[in-house]
């Protein structure tokens, strides 16, 4: 059975956002019903294509309004995209796990640049460049450690494709001579696929190969551990010491890949000492995501992780995560509570 790393705590309160649930007779389709009670609660109206009359939406949120009467809560930007992300997924079909995705996880994993483009995002402006939630793994639902926020543009270019088929598009492009396709270059399509491969189950020898060209956004759950002992081991040099406190680990795995796991950490030591200390924040998660464009980089990583297999990889993450290892804001997560919500199987 997978296990999984989530590089990001998962201890949040969710007391104060979770929304009132109407406790009286429901219509036919509750879920729409429970949303127009949501929208009526924030005093807010509905998309127009939910107001017709006999809508289960227009139901729900007629009942609310009747009830709260000026009663409403304030709805903060976090608030109205919860809404427009409950509608998206009612709309379409697609399962919604409403304890964890709350206003309050919405803001927790906001961003203010796209990982896969590195634009500043924009809001409501039109543009390419305006914030967008999305599932990262379409082929389960809206739920906690699935969702992420990135560009319109990066977002509209991954549409319904699965990890496999954006690396394709990489290739393509590789052999193609286009500088961009849908609106991505080679680079940017190749940060979308490793973006979407964390939370794709993959086999240990093919997920160890792939670069880690853009770090875990924040609350994104990690499905294969050797991608998640690849992050936890970057983001060791967004802390002091990291060499030393990284020593320590390697006291922990099979001794035959020891050397080689030294002679990686030490290749990223440099990389690091070249862009100088001064780097912090986005600047130092760029410069630590661009490490992994160089040969050498991947070359050693991929010497020392094909010797270790998945076992091997989840107790080394675990041992990270208890001693705090690239930073203390993350935990690992057994299977079944790292898919929670995911319905995977019928989305």
């Amino acid at each position: 059975m997978h296990t999984t790393a989530d590089l990001f705590t998962e201890l949040a309160d969710f007391a104060d956002t979770q929304p009132a649930v109407h406790a009286a007779a429901r219509t036919e389709d509750d879920t729409a019903f429970e949303l127009g009670w949501d929208y009526a609660h924030y005093r807010l109206t509905p998309p127009p294509e939910a107001l017709a009359p006999g809508h289960p939406v227009q139901q729900g949120w007629r009942a609310g309004t009747a009830t709260f009467g000026s009663r409403t809560l304030k709805p903060t930007p976090q608030v109205r995209k919860w809404l427009q992300l409950r509608f998206s997924a009612w709309r379409r079909g697609k399962p919604f796990e409403g304890t964890q995705v709350t206003p309050n996880f919405l803001a927790q994993i906001d961003v203010g640049m796209c990982p896969v483009t590195r634009v500043a995002l924009t809001h409501a402006s039109g543009a390419g460049s305006d914030a967008s939630v999305d599932r990262v793994c379409n082929h389960a639902g809206y739920a906690a450690g699935n969702l992420a926020v990135m560009s319109a543009r990066a977002n509209q270019a991954k549409a319904d494709l699965s990890c496999r088929s954006a690396l394709t598009v990489v290739k393509q492009l590789e052999t193609s001579g286009l500088d961009t396709l849908d609106g991505l270059n080679a680079l940017q399509w190749s940060r979308l696929a490793v973006l979407m491969s964390f939370v794709t189950p993959m086999k240990h020898d093919e997920a160890a190969c792939l670069p880690l060209l853009v770090l875990p956004p924040n609350r994104l759950r990690l499905l294969n551990a050797v991608q998640a002992l690849q992050a936890v081991v970057t983001l060791a040099f967004t802390e002091a010491q990291a060499v030393p406190r990284l020593r320590e680990l390697m006291a922990h795995l099979p001794a035959p890949a020891r050397h080689d796991f030294q002679v990686f950490v030490l290749t990223l030591q440099a990389r690091r000492l070249a862009v100088g200390q001064h780097l912090a924040g986005a600047e130092l998660r760029h410069a630590l995501e661009d490490f992994w464009t160089d040969a050498a980089v991947n070359r050693r990583w991929q010497r020392f992780a094909l010797q270790l297999d998945e076992a091997a990889c989840e107790r080394a993450v675990r041992i990270a995560a208890r001693r705090g290892l690239g930073g203390k804001g993350w935990q690992w997560l057994p299977a079944a509570a790292a898919t929670e919500g995911w319905a995977a199987a019928t989305a």
